[in-house]
């Protein structure tokens, strides 16, 4: 099946007409764009989010704060546990985890959403600049992921989901940026070995990626300015489509490298129009969606 890029566990199934209502999310890097989106959707369905980010006080370049997103959160319909996280930090990670079970009773969710990128050839990357990228992305994943186990382990249907791409080992995936695509697949391996690591504890542990750029601050301020802000879809697709994941069986779904449409197709979803930015401009690609991936039908109407 195009797109969906399944892993070496099982496939995924998913369970119809299911709601969120009182999970608890632990959601990284959750005070705007993806992570945020995720929460929201979330909530409408009455659930816990803890947002997990480093935005504390307004940015002159960023949109929101982590007392802005609970805001947001608690507006949609849930409970919000607004968080000052550096996913480097490890007594930060592990202060926050046990801060979150202890207010909410729990934790049932874990997004690994919290990323950084530098799009630059080695000889231009800094190392600094290397060791942020691995410090969030890789290391901050691993981190999370680890002290959210015990916790994890207790939920009736426990997910943990990477917003990293599928193991697709093509060299035009490194050439150009070799820093930020270890550190991005970096996450994904840990997709790989948690999936089949904690199989038997019935936790999931996925991937999620989009097939086309989203609308986000990285868009706009790093990659592409205005004009790729148009020709991308909205957070939202992302949103969706982990809620349709942590609805699904964590003991039938797990060990996925799902990219964004292919897995809402699988869910019945035929109209895709709705995540545009501005309908009639062309979708541009993301980065790490490997050419066997077909869209589905009406992916791109």
């Amino acid at each position: 099946m195009g797109g969906s890029l399944k892993g070496n566990i099982s496939e995924g199934k998913s369970l119809e007409g299911k709601s969120l209502e009182g999970k608890t999310l632990f959601i990284t890097g959750a005070s705007r764009g993806i992570g945020l989106a995720i929460g929201l959707r979330a909530a409408r369905d009455g659930a816990n989010v803890a947002i997990a980010a480093k935005t504390d006080t307004p940015h002159p370049k960023l949109e929101g704060t982590i007392h802005t997103a609970a805001a947001a959160i608690e507006a949609a319909g849930g409970r919000a546990l607004p968080l000052l996280v550096d996913v480097r930090d490890e007594d930060s990670v592990a202060a926050a985890i046990e801060t979150t079970a202890n207010t909410f009773g729990g934790i049932d969710i874990v997004v690994n959403n919290a990323s950084a990128i530098s799009l630059s050839r080695t000889p231009e990357t800094e190392m600094k600049r290397f060791d942020l990228m691995h410090g969030i992305n890789t290391r901050g994943t691993y981190m999370v992921s680890k002290y959210t186990i015990p916790h994890l382990a207790k939920a009736e249907n426990p997910h943990i989901v990477m917003l990293s791409p599928p193991l697709d080992m093509a060299e035009k995936w490194f050439a150009p940026h070799l820093a930020y695509s270890i550190a991005k697949y970096g996450m994904s391996l840990c997709v790989l070995g948690l999936a089949g690591e904690l199989k038997r504890q019935g936790i999931a542990v996925n991937a999620l990626w989009p097939r086309t750029t989203i609308a986000t601050a990285a868009i706009r301020n790093i990659l592409g300015g205005e004009a790729l802000m148009q020709a991308s879809r909205t957070p939202e697709i992302l949103a969706d489509a982990a809620h349709a994941l942590f609805c699904s069986n964590a003991r039938e779904t797990t060990g996925r490298f799902l990219i964004d449409d292919s897995f809402l197709a699988e869910q019945g979803v035929t109209d895709f129009s709705k995540y545009r930015v501005t309908p009639g401009i062309p979708l541009a690609p993301d980065f790490f969606v490997p050419d066997a991936s077909t869209p589905p039908p009406g992916a791109f109407a």
